[in-house]
């Protein structure tokens, strides 16, 4: 017959220890620290899923056709779930949550419109593309613009925290990382798009198509806080094609309208408009193997590159 084992003083003590430390972590927690951790509370901590939720049912809102009736229902929904969310934020006393909301739902039809845009300019840029209805439900770049486009309303009229969370939930879901603050005008297309990050001051012209691994980015002096609120991202004017892997980099960095950038380049200097630009290609060199080295390893491939 099996026996219970017997508790022992150690494992008494061992009890009491886990006890005690749980006490202590309690303790420790519960008190209220000065770091910026707590100031980051007092500023306000909305709920992710909240957000996450939130600009899903807006962006399918903007994308998708959506009757009358339906309309009268959602619409007054997601504005007294955006007012809710603004609440939970410590905003200026010159920025009431109500007034957020009133401006920012005139918005909407102007967002579907730059969609309808985004959406055309992908069908006639990309071959692969089937129908317009392919593009809105499966292109990654799509879901991400939309998100941004909806986040960049809300960064306009001044709302902190919200429209980063949300463009924050995009690049988790495509890997496209589009700050709020960037200004990106008519028919934007990103084909493919992994990897692709603009920058919070980027400035991009209308009927522009960057494709993946492309950075509009600044650069990192060692006090980058001497810049914020600065223009530190480059400016893409209309009609600019930059290819897989280019980073521009600097806020006085302008790429001239109607300018071709070629893969992998690195810039940090201006072009100017009509301008091709393209990296020096890499050496390649193929060398023959002797019979030696075919009788040793016949299946061992010799590239030298």
């Amino acid at each position: 017959m099996a026996t219970r084992p017997l508790r022992g003083p150690s494992v008494s003590a061992d009890v009491e220890n886990l006890e005690a430390a749980i006490q202590s972590a309690i303790a420790v927690l519960s008190t209220s620290a000065d770091d910026v951790l707590t100031k980051a509370a007092g500023e306000g901590l909305p709920d992710p899923v909240e957000v996450t939720d939130w600009v899903e049912r807006t962006k399918r809102l903007v994308l998708t056709p959506v009757d009358r009736s339906a309309l009268r229902s959602e619409v007054p929904h997601l504005a007294h779930r955006l007012l809710a969310l603004l609440r939970s934020l410590n905003l200026r006393d010159d920025l009431p949550p109500e007034s957020i909301v009133a401006r920012f739902l005139p918005r909407l039809p102007a967002i579907r419109s730059l969609l309808s845009q985004d959406v055309e300019a992908a069908y006639d840029g990309d071959p692969a593309a089937r129908s317009f209805a392919e593009i809105v439900v499966s292109y990654p770049a799509i879901r991400a613009v939309a998100i941004f486009r909806i986040a960049h309303e809300l960064h306009v009229l001044g709302t902190p925290i919200l429209p980063r969370m949300m463009t924050e939930h995009a690049h988790d879901r495509t890997g496209i990382d589009i700050h709020p603050g960037a200004r990106i005008g008519r028919r934007f297309f990103i084909d493919h798009g992994t990897g692709v990050v603009i920058g919070e001051t980027t400035e991009i012209g209308n009927d522009v198509r960057i494709y993946q691994g492309v950075t509009l980015g600044a650069r990192s002096p060692r006090h980058g806080e001497m810049l914020r609120g600065r223009k530190r991202h480059p400016t893409i004017e209309d009609d600019v094609t930059i290819y897989a892997g280019v980073t521009i980099l600097g806020g006085e960095t302008v790429i001239g309208r109607g300018s071709v950038i070629g893969g992998n380049v690195w810039l940090t200097e201006s072009v100017p408009p009509g301008s091709k630009v393209v990296g020096e290609p890499p050496r390649q060199m193929v060398r023959r193997r002797s019979d030696a080295e075919e009788e040793d390893n016949p299946h061992q491939l010799h590239w030298d590159i």
